[in-house]
C-alpha cells in the first residue's frame, strides 16, 4: 500500500486536508484519534496511566482528566518520559493493526501531528506538509479552540519550525487562504500524484522512457536526494555501506535531467539481491534485465549492478545498487566531485548534455543520449582519477 504522512502544524488546517483525502479514498488514521482510543474507560492504559499518576487524574466518570493529567506528567522530563512509554507503545500497536487491515490497493494517509519532531518522515512514501501563516494559526486557535492568545503563540513556538518541516515535506500545502484553493490542490494531489504512485507501486512499475529535456539547475535537488536516501538507508538496514547522491543534479550549477541519480553501496550483488523487495516496498521498483556499468579498466566484463527506479510520477529517481565488487561505486562519487571543483569541466559537461539533448528531443528515449556522450565521459574519468590523486582524494 501507499504510505502517506500527514503533518503541519497547529492551527494550520490539517483536518481539512485530511478529510478531502478520505472523501477520495484514502485510509485515513488519525494519530490522535489513537491516542485518546488507547486511554478511554476500561482500557489497559487508563488503568496504567492512573497506577503511574495516581487515581486524581480521573475523571468522577472514570475517564481521563486530561488537564490534570497534563499537570503531573509535564512537570518534568522524567514524568513525561513515563507517559509516553505508557501511550505511544499502545498507538504504535493500534496503528500497525490499522494499517494491515487496509487493502493492498489502498493509500493510507497517517495523520501524525509530530511527524517531523519525531523523525519519522522515512517511513513514508510521501510526507505532506499542511502550514499557514503563523497570525491566521493563532487566530483560528483563539477563534475555535478558545485558547489564549499567549498559549497559542507558545505552543505553536514548541512544534518543529517551518524549516525543519520544508525539509521533511514531498508536498507543501498552503492552508492560510480560503478553502476552496486548498481543496483543489488536494484534488490535483490525489489524481496526478497519489493514483499513480499507488499503482506503479504495487505493480513494481519503472517510469516509462522519455526524450531527454535538460533544465537549469535547481538547488532543491540535493534536498529532495536527502529525503529519497532517508527512505532507501531504511529499507536497506544492517546491508547498507553508505547511499549519496550522485549524478548531475549532485553538482552545484550542473544543467541536467530533473531525476535524482542515487547511489546505494552493500557488500555484494547478493546484498543487493537480498533487499531488492524491501527496496521496491519502500518506493523504487526494480528495474527488470541485467544492468551494469562499462568497464573502465581496460577489461571486458561488465562491472556489474542492479537498479532501481522511483515510484513517485513527480519525483523520479534512478536508484545505482553498486558494490565494491567493482570500482564503479567510488568513480560515481569521484566523477561527482571532481565537476564540484572544477567549474570549466561542468560546464563543458554542460554544454554537451545541451547539444545532445536537443540532437535527440524526438527520441522518445535516452538510450541514444546516454551512449553519445559515455565518450566524454570516460575521458573524464582519467582526469578525474588523475587530479584525484594529486590531491589525495578517498570518497
Amino acid at each position: 500500500m501507499l504510505r502517506v504522512g500527514l503533518t503541519g502544524g497547529i492551527g494550520a488546517g490539517k483536518s481539512t486536508v485530511a478529510d478531502r483525502l478520505a472523501e477520495h479514498g484514502a485510509v485515513l488514521i488519525d494519530a490522535d484519534r489513537i491516542a485518546r482510543e488507547v486511554v478511554e474507560p476500561g482500557t489497559d492504559g487508563l488503568a496504567e496511566i492512573a497506577s503511574a499518576f495516581g487515581l486524581d487524574v480521573l475523571s468522577p466518570d472514570g475517564s481521563l482528566d486530561r488537564a490534570a493529567l497534563a499537570a503531573k506528567a509535564f512537570a518534568d522530563e522524567d514524568s513525561r518520559k513515563r507517559l509516553n512509554a505508557i501511550v505511544h507503545p499502545r498507538v504504535g500497536v493500534r496503528t500497525a493493526e490499522l494499517m494491515a487491515a487496509a487493502a493492498p490497493d489502498a493509500i493510507v494517509v497517517h495523520d501524525i501531528p509530530l511527524l517531523v519532531e519525531g523523525g519519522l518522515a522515512a517511513a513514508y512514501h510521501l510526507v505532506v506538509v499542511v502550514d499557514a501563516p503563523v497570525e491566521t494559526r493563532v487566530r483560528r486557535l483563539v477563534s475555535a479552540r478558545g485558547m489564549a492568545e499567549e498559549d497559542a503563540r507558545a505552543r505553536i513556538r514548541a512544534q518543529a519550525s517551518d524549516e525543519q518541516r520544508r525539509a521533511a515535506a514531498d508536498v507543501w500545502l498552503d492552508n492560510g487562504g480560503a478553502a476552496d484553493v486548498v481543496l483543489a490542490e488536494v484534488d490535483t494531489l490525489w489524481a496526478d500524484r497519489l493514483v499513480p504512485f499507488e499503482a506503479n507501486l504495487r505493480l513494481r512499475r519503472p517510469r516509462p522512457p522519455m526524450s531527454p529535456r535538460i533544465d537549469e539547475y535547481d538547488p532543491a535537488w540535493p534536498v529532495h536526494a536527502e529525503r529519497q536516501l532517508a527512505r532507501i538507508r531504511q529499507a536497506a538496514g544492517a546491508r547498507l555501506v553508505r547511499a549519496d547522491h550522485i549524478g548531475s543534479t549532485s553538482v552545484p550549477g550542473l544543467p541536467a535531467k530533473s531525476i535524482l541519480d542515487l547511489q546505494l553501496t552493500v557488500s555484494t550483488l547478493d546484498d543487493a539481491d537480498a533487499i531488492a523487495d524491501a527496496l521496491s516496498d519502500a518506493g523504487f521498483p526494480r528495474a527488470e534485465g541485467d544492468w551494469w556499468d562499462d568497464p573502465q579498466d581496460g577489461g571486458t566484463e561488465p562491472w556489474w549492478k542492479r537498479m532501481h527506479m522511483g515510484a513517485d510520477p513527480r519525483r523520479p529517481v534512478n536508484l545505482h545498487v553498486r558494490t565494491p565488487e567493482t570500482p564503479a561505486w567510488r568513480l560515481a562519487l569521484l566523477f561527482r566531485d571532481w565537476l564540484r571543483v572544477h567549474p570549466e569541466e561542468r560546464d563543458a559537461y554542460a554544454g554537451l548534455k545541451r547539444r545532445l539533448a536537443d540532437e535527440h528531443a524526438a527520441d522518445g528515449t535516452v538510450e541514444h543520449y546516454a551512449e553519445e556522450k559515455q565518450g566524454w565521459v570516460n575521458a573524464a574519468f582519467v582526469r578525474a582519477g588523475a587530479w584525484a590523486e594529486t590531491v589525495d582524494w578517498t570518497p
